[in-house]
């Protein structure tokens, strides 16, 4: 999985946000440097040709939603480093380590959350309820 560029993290930081479909215009409208329509339209369009994106037809246009949550996105970039490591276990430690109480503590009730859908056999769809 390769990862966002700079405009397109940018991009879809903005669709993230949205309270839904969004056109060009609207994310151009948003973003913190001034670009021309088309840079905006031709850096979607690749997010949506990469996966990132999905798209609907309004009118002569599109509008735009993501096709990953952010959370999914930065969980397969987390993956991506995993899958670097000599040892996994290893380095999931250190990375709980750096952790705070809170955060620690968001992972543990989401471990236990996905251990009781294994058990159950549900249906994981990889969003805790609590």
């Amino acid at each position: 999985m390769e990862q966002l560029g700079d405009l397109e993290a940018e991009i879809m930081d903005r669709v993230w946000s949205a309270r839904g479909p969004m056109a060009v215009r609207d994310v151009r409208g948003l973003l913190d440097r001034p670009l021309a329509y088309t840079t905006v339209m031709t850096v979607m369009d690749r997010l949506f040709r990469k996966g990132w994106l999905a798209r609907e037809r309004s009118g002569r246009s599109y509008r735009y939603q993501p096709a990953l949550s952010r959370s999914a996105y930065t969980a397969r970039l987390m993956s991506e480093v995993l899958s670097g490591a000599e040892d996994r276990g290893l380095t999931l430690l250190h990375f709980v380590e750096t952790m705070n109480a809170a955060e620690y503590e968001s992972l543990r009730s989401a471990v236990q959350w996905h251990e009781g859908q294994r058990r159950r056999g549900g249906d994981d769809d990889g969003t805790p309820t609590a």
